[in-house]
């Protein structure tokens, strides 16, 4: 049967700041990597949708989703934890439960800083495997190609190699955003959309 796009999309829930994006790099680029598409909120700037329809619509449209928990817990005095992550683990978890259909085969993986930490404020998936990735860069690429070999069926390169393709990419982007006029500080706070374009461009001239 041939795949369709929902048999080849990957649903990220995670943060969006910028404390965020050394992780978020690496897992972008395991998924692309793969050869699936990694589908998330801030790949479309329509300001015509609200971010909840843009969310339900990429979880119907994935049979895959990584969900970063690792934010659930505030770091400062009278700061309010971050919910949007629970939230829509809940609404993939609904879906897959509910929808029934071809839904019903959608596979999730649960990311989180350190193990257990959780159950404290969501226990309600205790017994679920959940991934630590200690806030590492490395850990998250060694993880989330784990859980696609596992889950989705897909040969891949050893984390070290695949590890090293990642900072071949950082490097030749760098570069050649550098050569368009692109400063330090602009390199750092690249659009989402556009590094996702820049990775999807070097897989596949690297493949």
């Amino acid at each position: 049967m041939a795949e369709t796009p929902f048999d080849t999309s990957v649903f990220i829930n995670c943060p969006f700041d910028e404390h965020y994006y050394p992780l978020l790099r690496p897992l972008l680029f395991t998924v692309f990597y793969s050869g699936l598409q990694p589908r998330i909120a801030l790949e479309s700037l329509d300001s015509g949708k609200t971010r909840l329809e843009k969310i339900v619509a990429l979880i119907q449209e994935s049979r895959f989703a990584i969900h970063d928990l690792s934010r659930i817990k505030s770091t400062e005095s009278d700061e309010i934890f971050r919910m949007n992550m629970p939230f829509e683990l809940g609404l993939d978890v609904g879906c897959r439960l509910f929808k029934g259909e071809r839904w019903q085969d959608k596979k999730c993986l649960i990311l989180e800083a350190d193990h257990y930490r959780y159950q404290a404020a969501i226990s309600d998936i205790s017994g679920s495997d959940i991934a630590a990735h200690n806030n590492q860069p490395e850990e998250v690429l060694y993880v989330v190609r784990n859980w696609l070999t596992a889950e989705a069926g897909i040969r891949l390169p050893g984390p070290s190699n695949l590890w090293g393709d990642f900072n071949d990419f950082m490097t030749c982007n760098y570069s050649d955003l550098k050569n368009h006029g692109y400063s330090d500080r602009d390199i750092e706070r690249l659009p989402v959309h556009e590094l996702m374009q820049a990775m999807q461009r070097w897989v596949s001239e690297k493949r």
